[in-house]
């Protein structure tokens, strides 16, 4: 039995960690098997985290993030949840190779997931042409003419860095306007290999065993033309990762974690929400370290509150006295 356990390790989960450690809580932390580290680790070079004048890295980033929860003494799993039980005081988190832990709090921060166009050829070229991640799979795309679908920062972003190793990178938006940052609007414009395909969406990614080329559909006229294109990359936004809590934590309209005002306080008691999860509207790493921290301290003091030393022992303590 624990005091806290903490799901997800993106900046919000390794922040909730380091906090936690430091109060002396002792923190687990379920990294996941696969998608350690959260988005940062598809993420090319962050200017805009403070401390770092020069920008670093995203997956630079990341492992400080870890190394300094670990200095703190947080334990990392790296394993996926499966199950939860987030009713009562005691938490229950199973883990895919069969694992069950408890604990006194958990916090809930597993942050989004990149969300697809929803056509059918997503899972048969997905790796194969097809991608959502342009730091992971720009190298393969040398002297080619790819495309990226998106309007925001992430799609700009995707979008310049992918003209390092393509010849032309078309920026398919589905609007006439982008909704990026300015700056990020002006590198792209900027970029003479990245041309706009403005009011434009897919209607079908064509090929068989790699991606060649897809069908656009102007979405003023509802005509449709052809691309010819040898990579996709999807950059259309994210989606919280919530599956494990339906039906168990209240959501907002946008899907996310219903969270009490400002602080981490989901509809249930010891059960707390940060990051990404909860933010439909900001998404950024340092609001996700941010949140990260009001959830561990929120989390100290709930587990503060049940006027025990130690936390699990009192939480132990008050199971008992209700099943008996």
């Amino acid at each position: 039995m624990r005091d806290i356990i903490i799901i997800g390790s993106g900046p919000a989960g390794f922040t909730a960690a380091i906090y936690a450690a430091r109060a002396q809580l002792k923190p687990l932390l379920i990294a996941s098997s696969v998608e350690i580290g959260g988005e940062l680790m598809n993420t090319t070079e962050v200017e805009n985290y403070p401390g770092f004048p020069e920008g670093i890295m995203g997956p630079d980033l990341m492992t400080k993030f870890q190394e300094q929860a670990e200095r703190f003494g947080t334990e990392v799993v790296y394993d996926d949840v499966v199950e939860l039980e987030l009713d009562g005081p005691v938490k229950r988190v199973k883990l895919g190779n069969g694992d069950e832990h408890e604990a006194a709090a958990v916090i809930y921060a597993t942050g989004s997931a990149y969300r697809k166009l929803g056509l059918p050829e997503e899972e048969v070229l997905s790796g194969h042409g097809l991608s959502w991640c342009a730091t992971c799979d720009g190298f393969f795309f040398r002297e080619k003419t790819i495309a990226v679908i998106g309007g925001g920062d992430s799609a700009m972003e995707e979008a310049t860095f992918l003209t390092r190793f393509a010849s032309k990178v078309y920026v398919i938006h589905r609007r006439d306007s982008l909704k990026a940052s300015k700056i990020m609007q002006q590198r792209a414009f900027d970029n003479e290999k990245i041309e706009f395909i403005w009011n434009s969406e897919i209607a079908a990614i064509h090929g068989t065993e790699a991606v060649t080329g897809v069908t656009l559909r102007d979405t003023v006229t509802g005509d449709e033309r052809g691309l010819d294109l040898d990579g996709l990359f999807v950059a259309i936004g994210n989606d919280p990762r919530t599956h494990l809590v339906h039906g168990k934590l209240d959501l907002t309209p946008e899907g996310t974690i219903a969270v009490e005002g400002r602080t981490s306080k989901t509809s249930l008691p010891g059960v707390f929400a940060a990051g990404d999860v909860i933010d439909p509207h900001y998404r950024q790493a340092i609001t996700a370290a941010g949140s990260g921290a009001a959830a561990a301290l929120d989390a100290e003091h709930y587990l503060a509150a049940l006027g025990n030393e130690n936390a699990a022992e009192a939480v132990l303590e008050t199971e008992f006295a209700v099943i008996t």
